[in-house]
């Protein structure tokens, strides 16, 4: 499908709609090593993604891949607490992946991996949305199977993606970024760092890789910029806003709030509506993501914590 054809009528650009959405992508346990204290959190960015569309009030569903064992089950019943569904597909039989994060003195988190990724082909449901990206998206077997659902699901339904690069698992830059090119040509919206369009087009500026990514084929290309802020590439130009300031605790969830966010208010405003109130849309992801970095962990803001702080949601005109 061309890029010109992505970008004409799409699923999602109706009425408003609060809408489901399903994510698919690894569920992990984080070990929090902070000055040599560990603690354990439940994550993974699609998992944190899920968790912070269900706190926004919207029905989510996590595709994934977990063991049966003390950490697969509490992520379980972390997701049911949360009214996040776990797909019965999601299990197997080995063990619960994790990830060792150490935190630096400002707050940002290093990570390294004990991670297998594996996905069964699955049916999925019928969901207005589905979000997917991060390690799921690029570690085989299972990033093949999600490329797939991608495709198969863009006629039908809204394509969101984060790539949320971790070069320590990835190997070969060319094979990740073309993977993420596959992805990024049947999606409508992309979210990506700094950080990840730095590794992904070295040496390109943010607002050069978002009209890169962008010229592939999604509507809205959104690079959070950490304390500066972030910046959208649309139809309408270049989109910018200032970060929310805050103390940070740690930023393991800034980007997954962030996204979360972004869910939201496509599945509330349509893809149209987004483009519209772009500006307002962005501001307010960014103050999810500043809710999420105050406290320790993976912290993505309840709808009434974000309204408290950002105002309602745009409407949709």
């Amino acid at each position: 499908m061309s890029s010109t054809d992505r970008r004409g009528t799409r699923p999602g650009e109706g009425a408003t709609t609060t809408g489901s959405a399903l994510l698919i992508g690894e569920a992990l346990v984080d070990i929090i090593d902070d000055a040599g204290i560990r603690r354990e959190y439940v994550g993974g960015s699609p998992t944190n993604t899920a968790i912070g569309v269900a706190r926004l009030g919207l029905r989510a569903e996590l595709l994934t891949s977990v063991g049966r064992d003390d950490r697969g089950e509490r992520i379980a019943a972390l997701l049911a607490a949360e009214s996040v569904e776990l797909l019965p597909a999601s299990w197997h039989a080995g063990a619960t992946s994790t990830a060792l994060a150490t935190i630096a003195s400002d707050g940002s988190a290093s990570y390294s991996f004990d991670i297998a990724w594996t996905l069964p082909a699955a049916e999925t449901r019928a969901v207005d949305l589905v979000h997917a990206g991060s390690i799921g998206l690029f570690l085989e077997p299972g990033g093949t199977e999600v490329l797939r659902v991608l495709r198969e699901r863009a006629a039908d339904c809204l394509i969101t993606l984060d790539p949320n690069i971790r070069p320590s698992l990835l190997g070969d830059r060319d094979a990740a970024l073309g993977r993420f090119v596959e992805a990024a040509k049947v999606a409508d919206l992309v979210k990506l760092s700094d950080e990840d369009a730095a590794w992904l087009y070295p040496g390109c500026a943010p607002e050069q890789a978002a009209s890169s990514i962008r010229e592939l084929g999604p509507r809205i290309v959104v690079v959070t910029l950490g304390g500066e802020g972030a910046l959208a590439v649309s139809a309408s130009g270049m989109t910018r806003i200032s970060a929310v300031p805050v103390v940070v605790a740690d930023t393991i969830s800034a980007g997954d709030s962030f996204m979360a966010c972004l869910i939201a208010s496509l599945l509330e405003l349509s893809l149209a509506g987004v483009e519209l109130e772009l500006e307002a849309v962005l501001s307010r992801a960014a103050h999810a993501a500043a809710i999420a970095v105050s406290a320790a962990g993976a912290n993505p803001p309840s709808r009434a914590a974000l309204d408290a702080a950002a105002g309602s949601m745009p409407k949709a005109e």
